[in-house]
């Protein structure tokens, strides 16, 4: 009974594997078909809007071409010029000079602000912006101070945490001491550890100041955990038992 009946399955197997071929021949033939279509249908696109995508193109081109001829002839020169302007500024805001520093001189400087107001899309005039608000910040102009950190980014200045700290100070001196501690805090969230515990010791005390002494006590712990060896690390366990004192 095996003898005749193996004939008959292998016979069955060929055939269902010649269809097997066969249907996919003509499932390859038939997404070829669809291949073709796509592309004649893209061809036709292409040859039917040549004139727009030409245009779409032209425009592509000089626009690339003017932001690179912009800050070529432009820019550059622009930015070389306030940086030269911004080294004379600095050496006055280093002695002290701040109204020189930002108003100018009787020779060719002019100051920080004029960076500012002539310069002002290139990165040198933020940096201008920086020194302005520090120099506002010695001479007793604490709004005007605020006015020039404040439009500054975080990431326009490496020295942001001193800047924003900066702010605080600022709002201290103006006696909104509510204002002064989100700037503080942020300040005292910095990676630098000279920085971040002077911060946390400003934000500390003005809690105190506001009578929040268990958000002060918080602050001066996280001193004593992360900068312990810090100059306000050395010093905070006479906070941290001040706060408790005056809790009670």
């Amino acid at each position: 009974m095996l003898y005749f009946c193996t004939p008959n399955l292998s016979h069955t197997i060929t055939k269902e594997m010649a269809k097997k071929k066969v249907s996919k021949k003509a499932a390859q033939k038939e997404e070829l078909q669809n291949v073709g279509e796509i592309l004649t249908r893209s061809e036709q696109f292409i040859e039917n809007n040549q004139k727009s995508l030409l245009v779409a193109l032209l425009v592509i081109v000089v626009v690339v071409s003017g932001i690179i001829l912009f800050r070529n002839s432009y820019m550059g020169p622009k930015e070389k010029e306030a940086q030269e302007m911004m080294f004379r500024g600095e050496q006055y805001f280093a002695v002290d000079s701040f109204e020189l520093a930002l108003y100018g001189d009787d020779y060719e400087f002019i100051g920080f602000e004029g960076i500012i107001e002539n310069y002002g899309i290139t990165k040198t005039a933020k940096l201008a912006s920086a020194y302005a608000g520090l120099c506002y910040k010695h001479l007793g102009n604490y709004e005007k101070a605020i006015d020039r950190l404040n439009k500054l980014n975080a990431a326009d200045i490496m020295v942001s945490p001193a800047l924003t700290g900066a702010i605080g100070d600022c709002y201290v001196e103006l006696d909104q001491l509510q204002k002064a501690l989100p700037y503080f805090e942020r300040a005292g969230q910095s990676d630098n550890d000279l920085l971040a515990p002077i911060y946390l010791m400003k934000a500390g005390r003005v809690y105190e100041a506001l009578g929040k002494y268990d958000s002060a006590r918080g602050v001066y712990e996280k001193i004593k955990k992360n900068y312990p060896l810090s100059q306000e690390g050395l010093n905070v366990d006479r906070y941290i038992e001040r706060t408790r004192l005056q809790k009670k």
